[in-house]
């Protein structure tokens, strides 16, 4: 998810793109849940390139089977293997890690705040992009909310470890800096462009499991053989179907799929409205977590959320121009 600079003017949104959109954030706030579940049987790193390699290939079906196969030219393909870096390998590893402690709920909360970075960031890398007084009071909500959440961990562990809040909000400053750096490639299909940044995606991530230590893929492992298969074989087929069907839904559903659904509301009702989809994943990772985790959000989570809920709806900026 990436947060786009918003327009004075938008299309409006009918009834069936607010379905879309109430869909979108139930798949996305989903991609929290799934990953709290797959990460109990799954190394983060393998987790994520299990993520991008699927999702990449049903891209890839998806194009070839509308005849519109993915082509790119050679800066095209730098620029993509930077943008997977910024917009999948780096968030999605340090999401994942997180939620080895974290649950779905606190997680979607704390990654709500990347329009508040992508505003920053924007108002420090951009000439055409900069602060209002809507941005800057929505600015100081979200990152209130965020030292609400955080704040208690670092001042002495009295709401668990500091670190995995902290991953999280890495991953949101890195998704930030792709949405800045995605202006390079505007010109670019949406569907060939999220094709191909999962595609470089998965080409690095396979690098990287096979060159560290990785608990599934680690490279020894495919020389390690017991029964005529390698080891790496063995451990993934012990891994419970629950954690694989987390997996699909995770590469399918909230990846692939929710890519396709996103750049289809962006066509119909323009990116501003696009972006509100930031202020339901938060409350459909909070319902998945407690109906089917067993979580239960403090009242610190909660204070948090409704801060940076006021200052995604602040720095939106619409509700406050109608009234």
């Amino acid at each position: 998810m990436t947060s786009a600079a918003i327009p004075l003017h938008s299309p409006r949104m009918n009834g069936r793109t607010w379905g879309e959109l109430i869909l979108l954030g139930a798949i996305w706030g989903g991609a929290f849940f799934f990953g709290r579940i797959a990460v109990a049987e799954f190394h983060p790193l393998d987790l994520v390139f299990f993520r991008v390699l699927l999702a990449a290939l049903a891209l890839h079906v998806f194009l070839a089977a509308t005849g519109n196969p993915l082509r790119l030219n050679r800066r095209m393909a730098i620029n993509l293997v930077i943008l997977s870096v910024l917009n999948n390998v780096i968030p999605f590893s340090l999401i994942f890690t997180g939620q080895t402690v974290l649950g779905a709920g606190l997680a979607s909360i704390i990654n709500a705040t990347t329009p508040f970075w992508t505003a920053i960031a924007a108002q420090l890398l951009t000439a055409d992009e900069k602060l209002t007084v809507n941005k800057l009071v929505g600015i100081g909500l979200g990152i209130g909310g965020a030292a609400v959440i955080v704040g208690p961990s670092v001042a002495g562990h009295l709401d668990g470890p500091a670190w995995p809040k902290f991953a999280i909000l890495g991953a949101t400053v890195s998704y930030a800096l792709a949405a800045l750096f995605a202006r390079r490639l505007r010109g670019m299909a949406p569907a060939h462009l999220a094709a191909g940044q999962l595609t470089s995606s998965a080409a690095i991530m396979l690098v990287i499991v096979l060159l560290t230590s990785s608990s599934a893929i680690h490279w020894t492992s495919f020389f390690d053989w017991t029964g005529g298969r390698p080891a790496a074989a063995i451990h993934l087929t012990a891994i419970s179907m629950r954690a694989w069907a987390a997996v699909a839904a995770l590469a399918f559903v909230s990846t692939a799929f929710a890519y396709i659904l996103y750049f289809r509301i962006i066509a119909a009702a323009g990116a501003t409205n696009a972006s509100l989809v930031t202020l339901i994943v938060p409350a459909s990772a909070l319902v998945l977590g407690i109906a089917f985790l067993g979580e239960q959000p403090d009242i610190l989570e909660l204070a948090g959320l409704g801060l940076i809920a006021a200052g995604l709806v602040t720095i939106d900026g619409r509700l406050v121009s109608r009234r």
